[in-house]
């Protein structure tokens, strides 16, 4: 049993009638592949009772204090009713991927039963070719990134054949928080409140710069240079490009529907563009997504000046260290993320200047973020006692929508296998992972993940604010078709301008795979 972070807690308080904070994926599967040749409901929750002493999340309930004094607990729960977790659906004929979307935007857009573990999986039939899907959505206050995909991989088998699991210690008795305990902790935080705020502002001021928001503010460099000064940090800080985001069509209050759209495009032409230019396959994937963004906005005529910015969460732990499988064993949950905020450089016409663009500006992002506090986001969440955040967090959020958002939408990539996985010996043909909307970060959000050979992508909008969202799944189509024009018209001149590799720099020079997959910036 544990306390909620400051940040875990938040994801909590963000959520309202129009915005539910959970964090999913879509997985496509080929039954044929299983012994029995079909994947049925009973051999899911079959798995699941096996394995989940290997995915703490899935067995964690929250225990909140009385008038929510304080962050609540986490508390296991051994005897978790799978049967009111895992659902079961046929799609109406013809059963392609529109309808499929279709299914899981309405799921995707309910929020999750606080008085259970908050997680839910959808077995869906009737997919055409035989096939099916097994939507999956995990509470963003309990998991992020790395730890979900760790969740999955849990699930998943290397082949057809399910892989032995060792039977799970005996349970121990849960010991939920007493009253007084609860009131104690409270009240004990609402003393050390103040400090504990001062401190986080004081970290907090020095990454200002850095801060959705707060960037834009007159002097917020000259602001932080001078907090890391007299925090004992004399490294100057990197030159950032600006970081304000212009209004757009995504940006306003959202309403509690939500669209989803699914696609891919081949991994080899995204490590082809990346090798060819001498760049990381990210770079590529947020060029994909700044031109995708581009021509929708060109198409309805809303085009800033300006270039839309985006929030890419970053992971803090990684798979092998603290993101390892030993996490899925001791019972850790919650977030260890931080964010990285970078310009996209949709207001570049030309395709190469535009993947030059967004790799300089990437570049100077990273290097900001390797010299700031990585707990910023934590800070900021810290700063305000748990009572208020829960009933301010939903309006401020609105109020950030009306008044002009810090970002204009998150933009992740997860790394994810190279290799085919099979869930009940049905093998998992794509996985596309969907994200969060709210007022504040933009109606829509771009989530991908690399798999088997592909890079399967999950947009998820509001469609009051993006009406069409399918729309971007074949401008994103078309943005990696305009890379590879680049290849076809330029072969023997293949590096673009890139301002960042003037003055001296050392030539840049192809990725091998192993900075490949170091690339990729985990959410």
């Amino acid at each position: 049993m544990r306390q909620l972070t400051a940040l875990d807690a938040q994801f909590l308080s963000v959520e309202s009638a129009t915005t539910a904070a959970h964090v999913a994926g879509v997985a496509i599967l080929d039954p044929s592949t299983s012994p029995s040749g079909a994947l049925t409901r009973e051999a899911l929750l079959a798995l699941l009772r096996e394995r989940l002493h290997l995915a703490p999340p899935l067995r964690m309930r929250l225990a909140d204090v009385p008038f929510g004094l304080d962050r609540p607990y986490w508390l296991d729960d051994p005897d978790v009713d799978l049967d009111a977790h895992v659902h079961e659906t046929t799609l109406p004929a013809p059963g392609g991927e529109r309808e499929l979307a279709a299914y899981v935007a309405g799921v995707h857009a309910r929020r999750l039963d606080r008085e259970r573990p908050l997680w839910e999986a959808h077995l869906v039939h009737g997919l055409e070719g035989g096939r099916c899907a097994l939507y999956t959505k995990v509470h963003h206050c309990a998991i992020d990134g790395v730890s979900g995909s760790e969740i999955l991989t849990a699930l998943l088998d290397p082949s057809p054949q399910p892989r032995r699991v060792e039977a799970p210690p005996a349970p121990a008795s849960p010991q939920p928080p007493g009253l007084l305990t609860m009131l104690a902790g409270a009240i004990a935080r609402s003393i050390v409140q103040p400090v504990e705020t001062l401190c986080s502002l004081a970290r907090a001021a020095a990454d200002l710069d850095a801060i959705p928001v707060v960037a834009a503010l007159p002097d917020a460099r000259l602001v932080a240079q001078a907090a890391r000064a007299l925090a004992g940090d004399s490294r100057p800080l990197p030159e950032t490009p600006p970081l304000v985001a212009p209004r757009t069509p995504f940006n306003g209050p959202i309403s509690g529907e939500r669209e989803v759209a699914l696609g891919s495009v081949p991994l080899a032409e995204v490590r082809r563009v990346a090798r060819a230019f001498g760049m990381g396959p990210n770079d590529v994937v947020m060029t994909l997504c700044a031109s995708a963004l581009r021509r929708w906005l060109l198409a309805h005529d809303a085009l800033p000046d300006r270039p839309l910015v985006a929030a890419v969460p970053v992971a803090l732990r990684s798979p092998g260290a603290g993101g390892s499988s030993r996490d899925a064993s001791d019972g850790r949950v919650g977030n260890r993320i931080s964010a990285m905020i970078t310009p996209l450089a949709t207001d570049v016409a030309s395709p190469r200047e535009r993947l030059a663009a967004v790799r300089s500006t990437l570049a100077a992002a990273k290097r900001r973020f390797a010299v700031s506090h990585r707990t910023w986001l934590d800070d900021v969440c810290a700063m305000v006692p748990n009572a208020f955040a829960a009933l301010a967090t939903p309006v401020v959020f609105r109020l950030a929508g009306v008044a002009g958002a810090g970002v204009n939408l998150i933009v992740s990539n997860v790394p994810g296998p190279r290799l085919p996985l099979y869930l009940c010996g049905a093998r998992m043909l794509a996985y596309h992972p969907l994200s969060v909307v709210t007022d504040a970060t933009g109606g829509i959000s771009i989530t991908c993940a690399s798999y088997d050979g592909r890079l399967d992508f999950g947009v998820v909008a509001c469609p009051t604010r993006l009406p069409d969202v399918w729309s971007m799944i074949g401008h994103l189509r078309e943005a990696m078709d305009e890379l590879l024009a680049l290849l076809d018209d330029s072969p023997n001149d293949p590096a673009p301008h890139d301002p960042a590799s003037q003055g001296g720099a050392a030539p840049v020079r192809p990725l091998d795979e192993r900075q490949e997959r170091e690339e990729m910036v985990p959410a």
